[in-house]
């Protein structure tokens, strides 16, 4: 009888965030505008058994990893229609259970009850600074008004290995990775959507092997909600809807075991300003709607992130949150009501004092 195979780790995370001030947690609102502003996102969330190898004899399937929670820390860059970002994760427990199926050897990140683990369970007692891959990220927003009905973009990110991170803690591939996406996306009223369409770049094939990567994927994604305002001024709003996304391996596409899709029922409370600092606060749970090929059993999911477009509609330095005559250059002032208004009270409108 042959010895089992020992099979390999890599990244099983599927959660792939939206960009810092992209509004859904998966997909982007693209309401890139404005001057030079930014976005600075913190997340975290949970997800329970996202990744479990069938049996091959009608036995209990192998919950290889049973638990995995992470925070998510991001920054962004933005000017006009253009975003640059840096999104990095720290796992906060990544664990699961090791046995042998298929005639592989799979050596889970921790036993079930903590007491042994190989390799260590990643915990912030053990861990406290591990950030697994960083991700570099451009999006642009290439057709369509930042509030239109329509609007189409594109982005692309790279996901850069952390040099202290081992794969066989299914936190990482190893390897360098890469993402280009066209996104879509717009506002009709109360209603509001996104969507995507994009190739994995994964260079990590480990087939025949069950539940491993098999390179290089198809990424897909949808997500529409109703946005209602909650305030006198118009400037907050309440977004519900559900996000779907998923990834299929282009070797078996569509295929069952090759295939991952989750559902997300979102809930974000934002501002919406067109310019000056906003808040927004987000939180999400759903399922696994094929949960194969990294799809977890169940999602909980919560984010907060400050953004700033930084608008000046009248290009005079003035930003329109600030000025009081945003569609006429002016000057600035240290006084709120001629701020960014030309010298002359009668080109204003504003009455001379």
């Amino acid at each position: 009888m042959l010895a089992p195979r020992q099979a390999q780790g890599f990244g099983v995370e599927r959660f792939y965030s939206s960009a810092p001030g992209g509004g859904w947690f998966v997909m982007d609102d693209l309401r890139l505008h404005g001057g030079l502003g930014g976005a600075m996102a913190l997340s975290t969330g949970y997800e329970r058994d996202p990744l479990r190898i069938a049996s091959t004899n009608g036995s209990q399937p192998l919950n290889l990893v049973s638990d995995e929670a992470f925070a998510d820390l991001g920054f962004a860059a933005t000017y006009d229609r253009w975003r640059f970002y840096l999104d990095l994760t720290m796992p906060i427990v990544v664990q699961g259970e090791s046995g042998v199926v298929g005639g592989y050897r799979y050596t889970g990140p921790c036993t079930p009850n903590g007491a042994v683990c190989s390799p260590p369970n990643v915990a912030p007692d053990s861990d406290p600074d591990i950030i697994t891959d960083a991700r570099l990220g451009f999006d642009a927003r290439i057709f369509g008004d930042a509030k239109g009905p329509f609007r189409l973009g594109a982005g692309a990110q790279l996901f850069v290995p952390s040099a202290n991170e081992d794969p066989s803690e299914y936190v990482t591939d190893g390897t360098l990775r890469a993402m280009v996406r066209v996104l879509a996306a717009g506002d009709a009223g109360a209603f509001t959507y996104a969507g995507q369409l994009g190739v994995h770049i994964r260079p990590r094939d480990d087939s025949p092997v069950p539940g491993s990567p098999q390179g290089s994927e198809l990424l897909f994604g949808a997500a529409a909600g109703a946005k209602v305002p909650v305030s006198g001024g118009g400037h907050t709003a309440l977004v519900v809807g559900p996000e779907v996304y998923g990834a299929s391996a282009f070797r078996s596409l569509l295929g069952k075991t090759a295939t991952a899709v989750e559902g997300l029922l979102t809930t974000r409370l934002e501002g919406t300003a067109d310019d000056g600092a906003q808040v927004r606060a987000k939180v999400g749970v759903g399922a696994g709607i094929a949960a194969d090929f990294g799809a977890p059993e169940w999602r909980l999911v919560f984010g907060i992130e400050l953004f700033d477009h930084g608008s000046d509609r009248d290009e005079d330095k003035a930003t329109d949150s600030k000025d009081a005559c945003p569609d006429l250059p002016g000057i600035k002032t240290k006084d709120p009501r001629t701020n960014g208004c030309p010298a002359s009270p009668s080109e204003t409108g504003i009455p001379a004092r």
